[in-house]
Parts: C-alpha cells; sequence; structure tokens
C-alpha cells in the first residue's frame, strides 16, 4: 500500500526532534494562485536583475543563455522539488529533505548554507530597489555622488533599509498576506512589460531589426567574466526549492505545489526572453544594460520617459516583491533548525495566530540590512556558490528516496522513469561543474567573496559540532537527574 508522507517520515532515520507543526486553519493558508506568485517572486520576479548579464557578453549570447539556463536549471530543479514537496510537504523544505535521507550533518550544511545564500540574495533586492528608485530620484545614484560619495552611499543603504522595514511588517502579519501582495504585485510587474512589448511592437519601424541584431552579435567578442555571468543567471533561475520551506503554511500542498510550479516556469520563460528580445531591438548599449542603469533607461529608449518611469515603477514592485518572498521562505530555515535543537531556542518561537516565526524574520532583516552594503555582482557570486552546493544535496535526496522509498505515495513524480531522473540530476551538475571551473578561471576580483563562502562552510560544521556537544551534555545532565532521582528513591 502506498505511503503517505507522515508514515515515510517514520520509516526514514529521524535526527533530533522534528520541526514543531504549523496548525493554520484553511482560510489563513496559502492558496495556490497566491502560492505560483510567491514561487514566482522567489525565483523571477520579472527580467528585473538581467540587464548585467546582456551588458557582460551581448545581446546573442545573453539570449541563447536566457533560453538555455531553464532546460539545464530551472525545469530540473522545478521537476525535484515538485515531486518532494509533495512526497515531503514539511515546514523547513528542502532542510527536512536532507536531514532525512542524508542525515543531520549534512542537513545542517545545507541549513546553513540555504541561510547565507537566502541573505545574499535577499540583500541584492534593497541594491536593485534603490537602483530603480534613483530613476524618479537621480540624487539616489552613484554619478551624483561628487565629491560625497560616503554620503550618497549611506543615503542608498537608508533607503534600502526602508524598503526592508517595509517587507518586515507585511510578512509579520502572516504566510497569507505576502502571498496576496505577491498576487498583486504580479500582475502589476507582469502588465508593465507587456505594455512595454507592445509599444516596442508598434512603434518599431521593422521588429526584425532584434533577430538581426542578435545574429550579428555572435561575432562580436565579449570579455565578460564567466563567474559573474553564471551568477546572475544562477540569481534569475534559483528559487524553486525555496517555496518548500513554508509548505506546513500552505492549503494543500501535496496537490498544489506542482500546479504552481508549472505556472511560474511558464511565466518566468515567458517574461525573461519577451522583454529582453523587445530591449536589445531598441539598444544594445552596455551602459544602458548595467544594474545602474537597466529597464527603466531601455524602456524610455523604445517609448520616452513615461515608458521609462513605468518601467522603474515595475522594478520597484519586483524587487519589493521578491523581497518579500524570500524573507518568508529564508525565516523558516533558522526557526525549523532552532526546532530540532542546532540554533537558539528563541528562533523557534512562533505566533500561534499566524505561523511566523517573528524573531527569525526579524533577525534576517537585520542580517539583511548589513549585506546589502555589498555591491551587487558580489552578492551573485555567493549566492551561486552556496546555492549550487544546495542543489546537489537536494538531488542526491531525491534520488535516494526514489532507491528507499519506490512505492511511496507521490503527489507528483519525475516523468521518464531512471532516464527522466538522470535528466534531471544532469542538468543542474553540468552548471555546477561550470561554477567550479569558472571559480578556478575567473577567482581573483572575488577573493574576498570566496572567503567569504569558505567561512560559512566552516560555520557550518562548527554549528553541528557545537550542536551535538550540547544535545549530549543536555542528554548526559537529563541522565544524571534521572540517576538521583532513582537513587533517593531507592533509599
Amino acid at each position: 500500500m502506498p505511503l503517505s508522507s507522515e508514515s515515510l517520515l517514520t520509516r526514514l532515520p529521524t535526527y533530533g526532534s522534528s520541526s514543531e507543526k504549523v496548525r493554520l486553519p484553511a482560510e489563513r493558508r496559502v492558496k495556490m494562485l497566491a502560492l505560483a506568485s510567491l514561487i514566482f517572486f522567489s525565483t523571477c520576479g520579472g527580467a528585473c536583475g538581467l540587464e548585467p548579464l546582456i551588458g557582460a557578453i551581448g545581446a546573442g549570447r545573453g539570449l541563447l543563455l536566457i533560453l538555455i539556463a531553464p532546460l539545464l536549471w530551472s525545469l530540473p530543479v522545478a521537476l525535484m522539488v515538485a515531486e518532494l514537496a509533495g512526497l515531503l510537504p514539511e515546514e523547513g523544505g528542502y532542510y527536512i529533505w536532507i536531514r532525512e535521507t542524508l542525515g543531520k550533518f549534512w542537513g545542517v550544511q545545507a541549513g546553513c548554507w540555504a541561510m547565507t545564500f537566502a541573505v545574499g540574495q535577499m540583500a541584492i533586492f534593497p541594491v536593485l530597489f534603490v537602483s530603480y528608485l534613483s530613476y524618479f530620484f537621480p540624487a539616489l545614484g552613484v554619478a551624483a555622488d561628487g565629491a560625497h560619495p560616503v554620503l550618497g552611499a549611506l543615503l542608498r543603504w537608508l533607503v534600502a533599509l526602508g524598503m526592508i522595514a517595509a517587507a518586515l511588517v507585511v510578512n509579520l502579519r502572516s504566510a497569507r498576506d505576502v502571498g496576496q501582495t505577491a498576487k498583486v504585485s504580479a500582475a502589476l510587474v507582469l502588465g508593465a512589460f507587456a505594455v512595454m512589448i507592445l509599444v516596442w511592437l508598434k512603434r518599431a519601424a521593422d521588429p526584425a531589426v532584434a533577430i538581426r541584431v542578435v545574429r550579428n552579435d555572435f561575432a562580436v567578442a565579449h570579455n565578460g567574466a564567466l563567474l559573474l555571468v553564471l551568477s546572475i543567471l544562477a540569481f534569475n533561475y534559483s528559487g524553486w526549492d525555496s517555496a518548500s520551506t513554508y509548505a506546513g503554511e500552505v492549503h494543500e500542498p501535496q496537490r498544489n505545489y506542482p500546479r504552481a510550479i508549472a505556472i511560474a516556469l511558464t511565466v518566468l520563460v515567458c517574461c525573461y526572453v519577451l522583454p529582453v528580445f523587445a530591449g536589445v531591438g531598441a539598444t544594445t548599449d552596455a551602459t544602458a544594460w548595467s544594474d545602474t542603469a537597466g529597464w527603466p533607461v531601455i524602456a524610455q529608449v523604445i517609448g520616452g520617459k513615461w515608458l521609462g518611469g513605468l518601467l522603474a515603477g515595475a522594478g520597484l514592485l519586483s524587487t519589493w516583491g521578491l523581497f518579500n518572498a524570500q524573507l518568508l521562505y529564508a525565516s523558516r530555515l533558522p526557526y525549523v533548525m532552532a526546532t530540532d535543537g542546532w540554533l537558539p531556542r528563541v528562533l523557534a518561537r512562533v505566533s500561534p495566530r499566524t505561523g511566523v516565526p517573528k524573531v527569525a524574520t526579524v533577525t534576517f532583516c537585520v542580517v539583511t540590512g548589513l549585506f546589502a552594503l555589498i555591491p551587487f555582482g558580489g552578492l551573485a557570486v555567493i549566492q551561486c556558490l552556496l546555492y549550487a552546493a544546495a542543489v546537489m544535496l537536494e538531488l542526491l535526496a531525491l534520488v535516494l528516496l526514489r532507491m528507499r522509498q519506490p512505492e511511496a505515495k507521490r503527489s507528483f513524480r519525475v516523468p521518464g522513469g531512471w532516464a527522466g531522473l538522470t535528466y534531471v540530476c544532469a542538468g543542474p551538475m553540468v552548471c555546477g561543474m561550470l561554477v567550479l571551473y569558472a571559480v578556478g578561471r575567473d577567482w581573483a576580483p572575488f577573493r574576498m567573496h570566496l572567503a567569504a563562502v569558505a567561512t560559512v562552510v566552516l560555520a557550518g560544521v562548527g554549528v553541528y559540532v557545537v550542536g551535538k556537544r550540547v544535545a549530549a551534555e543536555g542528554q548526559k545532565s537529563v541522565a544524571q537527574q534521572k540517576a538521583t532521582v532513582e537513587a533517593k528513591h531507592g533509599g
């Protein structure tokens, strides 16, 4: 008889105390369309953030990578998540998957890596938010610093902190409220990019010029750093597993996760390819295709200042929605790890009414505010390396669960048997090997960021060693107290 997720958890080895269940009524849970919107903002949020890719390697190679990346990365990871989220729809998501299959050591490592790349990724969005806001307020731009670069940097950081605080307010209300804002934001962002594409089609003398631009660009040499390019791609195509961490707050997760992932993946491909194609048809200027100019400037070239303002507004909504969704999933990781005894117990405090781990959520916002001082490129590199490592562990968990529990009940199964499973594993592994090659080739400009990654890896081992020692001492203390009570009772 097929096993349910509950019985499967009892059959698999359990390490530490399992995470506390979040018991929410159906009306306070995240529904399917809201879940699809949250996954959209966990992985994409519109084409915002792709601009530096085109600036680094050109329109031709950039569009080619935009089309290839979903096949090598997004689709395999999305299929993996759809199966594992349906099999084990537990609060904590991929931390639970890895803990239950590979053991507590690798579960702790994955949790530590995930929290760090989450902070690195989340810190990107306030930086981009300020960049889009500078379209309306040029004094916020780097070019306006002049003789006061420190004052300008401080002003940008304070604005970034304001954006973080606004997202914190929404997240402290409930996952349902974050999902509702994600639905509205997704509709507005996608609508703005659709308007830009329609204006381009109407005003372009010959839309086929974009095809010629892309074709001719392959003959032009570009000196974009491979590690930076891969990091930008990882930033824009990662996050499919993120939504799994709040599965305990989702309505009918086994049914809704596969459907929501399918919707989000379809929207992602369309909202990346079409705006970039229209944008390169208007301009290939590398200064426009950058994180300091981007879609507002490109849209202004296409349709004038009003269209630039519309895309700047979409960029503000997109980056805020992205941060909102990331904060929702990231805050559940320290909460679950704290309930398992690996992190301070205070992080496990959760609101009985909303299911929100308030201390963990606030802590993430504080740490992210500090990381927002790091430039976009450096944050992308840190996020790319740690995320790629975590995904490798998730893929291994998928294979082991197929081998150990082939008959367990799954609401979705990667199609194609072991051939399909091979495809799901091969694409991300090829990307992982490319990242390792890029690290060996382009490491020099990112020495500090690679050192930060190494520090995180060592810290993960330290968390495991300390947590294991504390647990052992706690068990020893309980045993001693029990022996004392028994001795007194016997006397």
